[in-house]
Order: C-alpha cells, then structure tokens, then sequence
C-alpha cells in the first residue's frame, strides 16, 4: 500500500511538473501585444473543417480607448473581485463547487478574468483537468509578471464578442456603429452580458435574458471604479489593424442562476450578426427591456 502512494505520488509529480515546465513564457506579454490567440486559431480550424471562409474582425486599442463604462461593465459581470485575488479566486471556486455538488451539475463560473485570458490566449475550451491545471498555472504566472492593468487590457482587446470578431472595438463598431470609447453605459452592459455565450448572444438584437443581465449588471456598475491606466511601452502586434497599446482596472459577481440554461439555447446560425452601422449616429444609445 505504501509503495503504491508513493507510485501514486510520484506520476503526479512528474505530472505537474511536465505541465510546469512546457507552460509559455508570459513574460513577452509585459511589452508585446499578442498577434493571435488559441481561440482565434481554434475558431480558423473550425471554420476550415466547415469548408467556411475564415474572418477576423479585431482592431487593438488601448486601454485609454476603452469606455470607462464597458470596464466597469465587465468587471462587474466576470470578475467583480478581480483587484482582490492572484489569479484564482479560491472563495469563488469554493463556492461554485458547493453550487454545483447541491445542483448536481458541472462547476461553472468560478474563472477570473485571468484565468480567461490564460484559456483563451494558450489553451482551449476542453474540459481536460490537465487543461484546467495548465489554466491555472498560467493564470498565477500572468499575475506574477503582468500589472492588472496589463492583464485586463490583453484580454478586452482579444476576448470572443461574437463569430469572427474579437475584441472590444470591434464589437462596439460592429454591434452599435462606435468606437469602444463611445459605448454608453446601457450598450456596455449589453457587450459585457454577452461575454459568456458570445456565439448565441447578440447585443444588437438583445434576447430577454441578455436584457435581464443588462439591467442587473447596469445595477452593479457604480460599485466599481477602474483606476488610471499604467504608463508602459508596448510594441504593436503583427496583425491588421493592430496598434501600438498601453495599459489602464468591486463587489459580487452575477449569480449563474441568472442565466441557467442559457448555453442551451440553439446556436444563431440563422441569427447573423449585423453590418455595421454605417455611421455612429445610426447606432442605438441603448436598449432596454420591454415595459
């Protein structure tokens, strides 16, 4: 018995181990924005094997040129407590793990917005426990080497916001016809309550439960304030439209009871995501629920 603990013990081990050590190096990321990301190339391979025609729709901007409303925004839906843990919030899991035992379903919505980034820049969507173990390690590391200012920019300017378009500017030009730094409150909201379905939520033609998470997250937004943006040199990535970055980022986050069942919603093929407004004074200021 004692040998086979210590066997036990020692391929776990050499387990996180391996995983420690073939990790990227995160540290290129204080400087250089990054050209591509795991999900945009998963999305590519997707599309190649559908015989579709791949787009990309993604322009950097600084945090500077972000609305200060779309930041409080998605703070407040994803990671309200984002200033107060290392990458992982272990309350959260702890929590989302209790949830999920009592319901009897799988554990959701315990990710940091780190942890996000780390899936979304390196990894995959898989529920692989040797991915979620690669998750994690990246996500302290990001924290380790990147401000939070750093790590919440990457991640606004290269998170899904609907098929082929990635990113927060192109999402307020395509959705409502405007720079990310002219995003209302109301249009921030709907942007950042689509973060968690992206391929079936549309903010410009809003279902009632993304306007429920509208308002509930418009509710929340003055408990949170994103401090000034951190001065620091940053190379352009080597991508179209990209531009030279510099960085900028209380609480409670959404419950999942808001939104159960909402992966299970049919996918909106047939539901294309809109042209862009021809100009900004064609977008909609916002969008409210029915009275």
């Amino acid at each position: 018995m004692a040998r086979a603990g210590l066997a036990i013990g020692a391929v776990g081990f050499a387990v996180v181990a391996y995983v420690y050590l073939t990790l990227p190096d995160v540290r290129v990321l204080v400087k250089t924005n990054p050209s591509s990301t795991a999900f945009m190339e998963l999305r590519s391979a997707e599309a190649a094997r559908e015989g579709r025609t791949t787009r990309r729709v993604q322009r950097w901007v600084p945090y500077s040129r972000i609305s200060q409303s779309l930041k409080r925004a998605v703070l407040v839906a994803e990671d309200a407590a984002f200033w107060e843990h290392e990458g992982v919030d272990v309350e959260q899991i702890r929590e989302s793990i209790q949830a999920s035992w009592e319901r009897g379903r799988a554990i959701r919505g315990a990710s940091t917005i780190t942890q996000q980034l780390a899936k979304n820049l390196y990894l995959s969507p898989s529920r692989d426990p040797l991915r979620k173990l690669r998750e994690l390690i990246i996500a302290r590391r990001l924290e380790a080497a990147l401000s939070k200012a750093r790590i919440f920019e990457i991640y606004l300017n290269v998170i899904e916001w609907g098929d082929g378009i990635w990113g927060a500017d192109a999402a307020a030009r395509t959705y409502f016809g405007i720079p990310a730094s002219a995003l209302s409150a109301q249009q921030a909201a709907l942007l950042a309550g689509a973060i968690m379905n992206p391929r079936v939520l549309n903010p410009a033609r809003p279902t009632a439960r993304l306007l429920r998470r509208q308002q509930i997250i418009l509710g929340r937004m003055g408990q949170v304030t994103p401090p000034a943006p951190v001065p620091v040199a940053v190379e352009a990535a080597e991508s179209p439209d990209a531009a030279v970055a510099a960085p900028d980022v209380v609480a409670n986050p959404i419950p999942d009871t808001v939104d159960e069942g909402l992966t299970a919603e049919p996918r909106p093929d047939a539901v294309p995501v809109p042209e862009p407004f021809p100009n900004p004074s064609q977008a909609p200021d916002s969008a409210a629920p029915p009275s």
